[in-house]
C-alpha cells in the first residue's frame, strides 16, 4: 500500500515539474526581439557579472583643447597680411605641412591657416589652439628646453615667445597668459623680428 501511494504522488507531481521546466526553457528565448535582450542585465544577476567583461579598457588620450572658433581672415586680416608684405595672399589649398608643430596646433582643435608669397611660393603657416591648462604648461616646457626665449613678442607672463630656426625655417611659439598657444612658421623668418607683422596681429585678433 505505501508503494502505490509514492507512486500516485510521483505522478501528481509530475505536471508541476514539467511545467517548471518548460517554463525555464522558455527563458534564453526571450531575447530574439533585439540582440542586446539576450545579454544578462546587473538586476538579473545580482549586480555582479559572473564573468569578467571583455570590454576594451578606455585609452588615455591627450587633454583637448577649447575649439577655436574664428576664421582665418578673422585671425590674419587681408589688411594685415598686406601690411607685412604686399604680395602675400592665401594660399591654395592648403594643408599644415605634416609632423610639424603648425600641425600639432590643428589636431589639438586648433585653427591652420597658410598665406603664400604670389613671387617666391614662400608659404607663412600661422596656428593657434587652446589647448588644457595642464597641456599648456607642458608645451611650454617643451618650447623652452628646445627653442630660444626671445621678448622680440610680448612681456611674460602675459606673452611667452620662442623661435628657432632649422634648415632655413624660422618657427615662432607663443604662449598667453590667457591660455591660448599661437604658432608661425616660415623660410621668411629668418630672426624673431621677421615674424613680428605676422605675430602681432594675430594675437590682437584673438578673442
Amino acid at each position: 500500500m505505501p508503494s502505490r501511494l509514492h507512486s500516485a504522488s510521483i505522478v501528481a507531481l509530475l505536471p508541476a515539474v514539467l511545467a517548471v521546466a518548460l517554463l525555464a526553457g522558455c527563458t534564453p528565448g526571450t531575447g530574439t526581439s533585439s540582440p542586446s535582450a539576450s545579454v544578462p542585465s546587473d538586476s538579473a544577476t545580482g549586480g555582479a557579472s559572473e564573468e569578467p567583461s571583455t570590454d576594451p579598457s578606455p585609452t588615455a588620450t591627450v587633454p583637448a583643447g577649447t575649439p577655436i572658433t574664428i576664421g582665418c581672415d578673422e585671425l590674419l586680416t587681408n589688411d594685415d597680411v598686406y601690411a607685412f608684405n604686399p604680395n602675400y595672399g592665401t594660399a591654395p589649398d592648403y594643408t599644415p605641412t605634416a609632423d610639424s608643430v603648425v600641425a600639432a596646433v590643428a589636431a589639438d582643435n586648433g585653427l591652420a591657416c597658410g598665406w603664400s608669397n604670389q613671387s617666391s611660393g614662400d608659404l607663412i603657416e600661422v596656428a593657434v589652439a587652446q589647448p588644457d591648462a595642464d597641456q599648456l604648461v607642458t608645451l611650454k616646457q617643451n618650447a623652452a628646453a628646445t627653442m630660444n626665449a626671445v621678448p622680440t613678442y610680448g612681456t611674460p607672463p602675459a606673452v611667452d615667445g620662442f623661435f628657432s630656426q632649422s634648415q632655413d625655417t624660422g618657427t615662432v611659439q607663443i604662449f598667453t597668459e590667457s591660455g591660448y598657444w599661437l604658432v608661425a612658421s616660415s623660410t621668411a623668418f629668418f630672426e624673431p623680428g621677421d615674424a613680428v607683422g605676422i605675430i602681432t596681429p594675430a594675437l590682437s585678433n584673438l578673442p
